[in-house]
């Protein structure tokens, strides 16, 4: 029942970011980012396991992107810290142009738990991860990045989902 609902929500959600992307890019000179960036700032934790040691943990994040040559797609790397451990996640996105230097990514990866059983800002066990989010390059070699991070099943001894949200500032290279 639960790989049916993420199945039904992953298409729905790629649905609406690939047209988005299309729609984007018919519209008169939208170009988006194609830098690379590394960016640290805050990460705050939405939900909670149910098990009362698993509460929503503020911290931080460290993320970075490389942006694949002559394609819409990204490799990133996410460090989210705060409580007792860390969620260290690779992850691949679709970047969808919205504005000039502006992208909407969407994608998935796989979160590692550096002290599974452990409060991370996203969950405190290994888990698949859906991110959403957007950069903006705001000043010369400035990026600004915000996203959410869904951890599915991210919490041990519970079938609970873990949500995060990140936002912070990069410098492109």
């Amino acid at each position: 029942m639960k790989l049916t609902k993420l199945t039904a929500s992953f298409l729905a959600a790629a649905s609406i970011i690939l047209s988005g992307g299309i729609a984007s890019a018919q519209t008169a000179g939208t170009n988006g980012t194609n830098g690379n960036y590394i960016g640290a700032g805050i990460a705050a934790g939405a939900t909670s396991g149910g098990q009362g040691n698993d509460d929503a943990q503020l911290g931080g994040n460290v993320q970075g992107r490389y942006a694949v040559p002559n394609a819409p797609v990204s490799l990133r790397g996410s460090v989210l810290y705060g409580g007792d451990s860390a969620a260290i996640m690779p992850i691949v996105t679709y970047d969808a142009p919205i504005a000039k230097n502006t992208n909407l990514y969407f994608g998935g990866g796989y979160s590692f738990v550096t002290d599974e059983g452990q409060n991370s800002p996203l969950g405190n066990r290994n888990a698949p991860v859906v991110t959403l989010g957007v950069e903006s390059e705001v000043a010369n070699n400035v990026i600004a990045y915000g996203d959410t991070k869904w951890g599915i099943d991210a919490y041990k001894n519970s079938d609970a989902d873990a949500v995060s949200f990140q936002a912070g500032l990069g410098y492109r290279f």
